[in-house]
């Protein structure tokens, strides 16, 4: 049954010369979507930055070193595993030696980084050397930090035994 309140459907009839204008505008349409233009593209300026932080954090089982900026943004980083060391062998000091010297290239070839502040934290094996390999890339070291938590007051200790 059909609804007394809605009219009828009538379709609407176009006429010949309202459709070639509309054929033609499509066409233009299509034509300049199908042509590409490419925008120029700036080149991306190299970023500066002379002097940075190095953050050192030397384990027993592993050294991980960071060149980051003066706001403690990461510049380059890497770790004795990156560097192909596994297992035990992560924790020495040659280890830290070569992962040092590969963040601290890239770090001068990227940014140009010649003046650190060096920031240490751990007790592993790899602490000294990786300062000296800082050393050895003609890095000036201006300061040197040790950052290595200190612990304070200990433990709670164990309740009383009861007899």
């Amino acid at each position: 049954m059909a609804n007394k309140d809605t009219a009828p459907v009538t379709p609407e009839v176009t006429t010949s010369s309202e459709v070639a204008p509309k054929a033609a505008e499509t066409s233009e349409a299509q034509a300049a979507t199908t042509v590409p233009v490419a925008a120029p593209k700036k080149k991306k300026s190299k970023r500066s930055v002379p002097s940075g932080q190095v953050h050192i954090l030397a384990t027993f089982n592993n050294t991980l070193v960071a060149f980051t900026d003066g706001n403690g943004g990461v510049l380059t980083a890497s770790s004795a595993g990156a560097c192909g060391f596994r297992g035990s062998k992560k924790g020495t000091a040659h280890a830290a030696q070569i992962a040092t010297e590969k963040a601290g290239h890239a770090a001068r070839q990227q940014y140009g980084l010649g003046k650190v502040d060096v920031f240490v934290r751990g007790i592993g094996l790899g602490r000294d050397s990786a300062i000296r390999a800082l050393a050895s890339m003609d890095m000036q070291v201006e300061r040197l930090v040790d950052v290595t938590g200190i612990p304070h007051g200990g433990v709670r200790p164990k309740k009383a035994r009861r007899v």
